[in-house]
């Protein structure tokens, strides 16, 4: 793996990797993606390969701008407009029904999720590519995001090219809403909250439960997902766990107080900035050897929603 700047040279090097049907890891402003052809046959099962992703769970389709997405739907709803609008570029996936002539790649599926990137980087590779790329988050399945080339290294160090772009602003994925039922759904909660979403489409509703081994119409559903190699243990008062039995050392991940523990992350109360933090904090604590992380858990709101996932689905 080499990792390389985002300059002229580092975007003609990632260009002629994708062009080749191979693929290239490159920052966005949620977290690193690990980017494909998303029509190419060859560059999609490398990705999946790459990742040991499973042939169930589908890609999210990246483009440079409206245009581009709206080649891929097959109908393009006024709500997909007024979101987009609003919120692209920006951490928002659009479900929509996919344009007939696409080859069904991936995850059999007749919807596809698009979203425009809001990063620097992101854009101008999607723009000198001219392709729209396939880009799940650049690790290993089930495993923590990365939201910095190191951690991409880390996890994949089979990709051939890792444009640095720096930590990512958000640090966790997007939002996904699908557009093809009769009130849109939220698919996964995401670096979007809810509240400004509303103020667009007005209701929002929740989705069934999707069991593993199922086809979904977007990433994220999966059981357990998001997850360091230690265990993790979401709890609601950290101080009164009983170590006793515990893999060792202890961590703890918190947004208050952490107590005397092995190690210790405490992050921001506010749920924009734990966001932030968090996929970096797990990184830090795994690269640390820790063999349990006792998580405080976070309040059971809204503006809360997405760190929420992400912790249940690591803790499982």
């Amino acid at each position: 793996m080499t990792i390389v700047e985002p300059d002229a040279d580092g975007l003609r090097r990632a260009v002629e990797l994708l062009r080749r049907e191979s693929v290239v890891a490159f920052p966005t402003e949620t977290v690193y993606g690990l980017g494909a052809h998303a029509f190419s046959a060859r560059a999609v099962a490398e990705v999946y390969r790459l990742k040991n992703r499973p042939s169930w769970n589908p890609l999210i389709v990246h483009v440079a701008n409206v245009a581009a997405a709206r080649a891929l739907a097959h109908e393009w709803p006024e709500a997909a407009n007024e979101l987009a609008a609003q919120f692209w570029p920006g951490p928002l996936t659009l479900v929509v029904e996919r344009a007939k002539h696409l080859p069904q790649l991936g995850a059999p599926t007749l919807t596809i999720a698009i979203r425009v990137p809001a990063h620097e980087v992101a854009l101008k590779l999607l723009e000198a590519s001219g392709l729209p790329l396939a880009a799940p988050s650049a690790n290993r399945s089930e495993g923590i995001s990365p939201t910095t080339a190191g951690h991409v290294l880390r996890s994949l160090p089979e990709v051939p090219l890792v444009l640095d772009g720096g930590p990512a602003s958000w640090g966790i994925e997007s939002t996904v809403l699908d557009l093809t039922t009769p009130t849109p759904t939220l698919l996964r909660p995401g670096a979007l909250a809810l509240r400004p979403l509303r103020e667009v489409t007005g209701a929002i509703a929740l989705p069934d439960a999707v069991g593993d081994g199922t086809a979904r119409p977007s990433p994220g559903m999966s059981r357990r997902h998001y997850a360091p190699k230690a265990t993790v243990l979401l709890v609601d008062d950290v101080k009164s766990v009983d170590r006793d039995g515990l893999a060792a050392p202890v961590a703890v991940l918190s947004y208050e107080t952490a107590g005397d523990y092995d190690a210790a992350e405490v992050l921001s109360a506010d749920p924009r900035e734990y966001a932030a933090d968090l996929y970096a904090a797990l990184h830090r604590l795994d690269d640390a050897g820790v063999g349990t992380i006792i998580v405080q858990a976070p309040p059971d709101t809204e503006d809360w929603l997405a760190v929420r996932d992400r912790l249940v689905r690591a803790a499982r």
